[in-house]
């Protein structure tokens, strides 16, 4: 590239004048939340909790099994039914003809005992419920984690369109000096071709992460269940909460095991269905219920009783496969749920020994690189704008891109790291600030 004193502006030059424009374009595609203040972390989080498709599916989850268990508690209830009918009839004691025999029935019941059937449906249904509810506080970390994936696309996104807009920028400003030395016969129309084709594929790939700010953006809208409210400006987070300890392994898992929301649900739904086998294990034993009845007529029988109280007895003798057939679903079902957990276990572990190995890897070695990287192509930076102010040959321009290159390479790793943090928390079901060191 040609030096500052030759009458070409300088890539670096050209950069600042191409910049503004790209960002132009992206920001005038949402002019209407153009004045409203940068949109923050803290706000988009604060979705989390807010209606929303995925959470609410879950919330209806538990207030299905809610209602499951206020039904299961209500089965030994008192059931009081009135019965009334305007009817005639005759008999053989009567020539007359047909006599009005119209009633009015009153009648109440209570089952006293159903050999614990009852209590072992209701409790199995409020262990249901309980489950349920742990799910739901499962959807909400991963409703954060979906929010806080949707805001840092969008960050990143931006910061390459930076870099590829100084890259384009770059590649054009080569192009057009190629121009000026083709038509001074210094090079052929082949290589100022090929000066052209990088121009245009360096301009495409700017194109092409303009479109991606769009489309992520419209992602995280979506996420915040705001699909026609599209965030023109984003805050860059501070993340500080990235440099904190990071415990052992055997103290998280053992946090993870005691407390992680999908572990305890699922405990929870366990126990459940060893209630239901328990009740399906009942089902050859008897009933005792109560019964009182009022009943007026207008036909007067020695046979009918105004006023009567009693208690009746229900015993299933014989009811041929059913009560095999299901005690046998009632079995698999709870093997398939204990098959379930033991495979949910060994995929959480995994779970967290990754994300932990992850922040461990990218706060040793990857924040240490990037940051290393940054300072370097900060003192070229530097170096550069020093040439280019001397009238020196430079590469101003090149110096820029790789600097946004830099500063995208970084964010990006705290970003991840940031993201692994919160991954963790919903692990453990909890802040990792809560778990507390094993003594050996």
């Amino acid at each position: 590239m040609r030096a500052a004193s030759s009458g070409r502006p300088a890539a670096g030059a050209f950069a600042r004048q191409w910049a503004p424009a790209c960002l132009g374009l992206l920001l005038g595609a949402f002019a209407a939340a153009a004045a409203a203040a940068p949109l923050t972390l803290d706000e988009v989080l604060a979705h989390a909790d807010q209606p929303h498709p995925d959470l609410g599916l879950v919330e209806a989850e538990a207030e299905l099994a809610r209602a499951e268990a206020l039904l299961a508690e209500s089965q030994d209830d008192f059931r009081v039914t009135l019965e009334a009918g305007l009817r005639s009839g005759r008999n053989t004691l009567d020539d007359d003809g047909f006599q009005p025999d119209h009633l009015a029935r009153l009648n109440a019941r209570k089952t006293l005992w159903d050999g614990g059937r009852t209590d072992l449906a209701g409790a199995a249904a409020r262990l249901e419920s309980a489950g349920r509810a742990a799910q739901l506080i499962d959807a909400r970390a991963q409703r954060r984690l979906a929010l806080m994936t949707r805001f840092f696309d969008v960050l990143m996104t931006d910061l390459r369109h930076a870099a590829d807009s100084e890259a384009a920028a770059v590649a054009y400003v080569a192009w057009d000096d190629a121009q000026d030395r083709h038509q001074l016969g210094e090079i052929t129309s082949t290589t100022l071709a090929g000066y052209e084709a990088r121009f245009q594929e360096a301009r495409l790939k700017r194109n092409a992460t303009l479109r991606q700010a769009r489309e992520k953006r419209a992602l995280l809208a979506a996420a915040m269940n705001r699909p026609d409210q599209l965030p023109a400006e984003l805050a860059e987070p501070a993340l500080r909460d990235n440099d904190r300890p990071l415990p052992e392994f055997k103290d998280l898992l053992t946090r993870l095991e005691a407390a992680n929301p999908r572990l305890q649900a699922h405990r929870q739904l366990l126990a459940a269905a060893g209630q239901r086998l328990a009740a399906q294990r009942a089902e050859h034993r008897p009933s005792l219920e109560f019964e009182a009845e009022t009943a007026a007529y207008s036909r007067a029988s020695s046979t009918r009783d105004h006023l009567r109280a009693g208690l009746n007895l229900t015993w299933p003798l014989w009811q041929g496969q059913r009560l095999d057939a299901g005690l046998a679903r009632e079995q698999a079902r709870f093997q398939m749920l204990q098959a379930e957990y033991d495979r949910l276990l060994l995929d959480l572990r995994q779970e967290l020994y990754e994300t932990r190995e992850e922040i461990a890897h990218l706060t040793a070695s990857e924040r240490p690189a990037a940051r290393a990287d940054s300072v370097l192509r900060d003192w070229q930076l530097e170096r550069a704008r020093a040439e280019y102010e001397l009238e020196l040959k430079t590469n101003l321009g090149s110096s820029m891109a790789q600097t946004q290159l830099a500063r995208l390479r970084d964010r990006t790793i705290e970003y991840r790291l940031a993201l692994a943090w919160e991954r963790l928390a919903a692990l453990l079901g909890e802040p990792v600030e809560t778990v507390k060191e094993t003594k050996p």
